[in-house]
């Protein structure tokens, strides 16, 4: 049986190795190298993280209560194979963020759009719909954005030259390819 903290613990994970180098924390790079507002900009990301993974999450519960067991699994396992190879492929960011509404919303707005379709919020999807605790998928996924973008705003750039994004997206591709046969391995019998 599956707790609570294993739940936490994969989501943590696997949303921290996999934002590394990913659009959502370029954004952040750039949102702090723009206002220099590090505080004001932590708590808009926190923010905007947390609700949209809220609702990704609650998504992910919805698919696990519609589907079969087994149907959910395979979706779920062929899902985080698939965010696996995605995470091989280098994320760029489309544009500056532009914004007249302050720090804050600026922040807010263009965090919650970014993260709209991007990986992290599809695998808060698959992992809501792969554990049956939600909080702990949420409040997961939203620390391990937390883990990777916190330092990207504190340090910036400097920090971007510094981190083997390679090998980091190497990891992620490796854990989620490994969640997803997990989840395949103990999909239920038909």
């Amino acid at each position: 049986m599956e707790s609570w903290l294993t739940a936490f613990a994969t989501s943590t994970t696997l949303v921290a190795v996999a934002e590394i180098g990913d659009k959502t924390q370029l954004l952040s790079f750039a949102l702090a190298a723009r206002f220099r507002k590090r505080g004001t900009i932590i708590l808009a990301i926190f923010i905007a993280t947390l609700v949209n993974h809220a609702l990704a999450g609650s998504v992910g519960v919805l698919l696990a209560q519609w589907l079969s067991p087994r149907t959910t699994s395979l979706l779920v396992g062929i899902g985080f194979i698939a965010f696996g190879a995605w995470a091989l492929v280098p994320d760029t960011l489309d544009e500056e963020p532009k914004g007249h509404g302050g720090v804050f919303m600026t922040t807010l707005v263009a965090f919650f759009i970014a993260e709209m379709g991007d990986k992290t919020q599809l695998a808060t999807i698959g992992l809501g719909a792969r554990f049956p605790f939600p909080v702990a998928v949420v409040l997961g996924t939203t620390i391990g954005m937390m883990i990777a973008n916190i330092p990207a705003v504190l340090i910036g750039h400097r920090l971007a030259d510094k981190l083997p994004l390679r090998a980091m997206r190497l990891i992620a591709a490796t854990l989620f390819v490994a969640t997803g046969a997990i989840t395949l391995w103990l999909a239920p019998a038909a």
